[in-house]
């Protein structure tokens, strides 16, 4: 047996003030769908990749949620998802140095044993490969760097992002814009 539908019928007098944009389409599926803009709350799917493979992939799990301009995206990938529709499911490549700014060799440096000591555990062994999480100087937030030598004064730290100076792949596919 089939579903009756229902009709409305409006009858206006006078000319109508209603316009386009305030109009709603006659089902969900005629709206156009929703467009990633500055401060959008985004449900996708991505995967980052550099050259030697993945580094992020939620395509066999569950979705990520992210806010756009909260620092959750570098700015580089955040551009290239400004004005792609709900639905979308797309690839682009950035140059290196883009998405994760450049390499700086000043972003290098030796620090004290002495000083890690006093930030930390002064029984601490640091080994190259380590990430070792430092306070801001306001102390509010942190920051780390990875262990990329070892002496017996010091332990030099890389605080460059992982991903400086790579190119990266950034692949997604969009479930929802709020």
């Amino acid at each position: 047996m089939a579903t009756p539908s229902l009709k409305y019928a409006v009858q206006c007098k006078g000319p109508s003030t209603l316009s386009a944009a305030q109009s709603t389409p006659a089902h969900p599926s005629d709206a156009a769908p929703a467009v990633v803009q500055p401060g959008a709350f985004l449900t996708l799917h991505y995967r980052l990749a550099v050259p030697a493979g993945d580094v992020i992939n939620t395509f066999a799990g569950k979705p990520a949620t992210l806010s756009l301009g909260n620092g959750e995206l570098s700015p580089a990938v955040e551009q290239r998802l400004l004005g792609l529709p709900e639905g979308t499911h797309t690839t682009f490549e950035l140059a290196p140095g883009e998405a994760f700014g450049e390499r700086n060799p000043e972003m290098q440096q030796w620090v004290a044993r002495s000083l890690l000591a006093k930030l930390g555990d002064p029984l601490e062994q640091y080994n190259v490969g380590d990430v070792i999480s430092f306070p801001t100087p306001d102390g509010l937030g942190t920051y780390a760097g990875a262990v990329i030598d070892v002496s017996d004064s010091a332990v030099r730290f890389d605080f460059n992002h992982p991903l400086a100076g790579q190119p990266v792949t950034f692949e997604i596919r969009l479930i929802g814009v709020l």
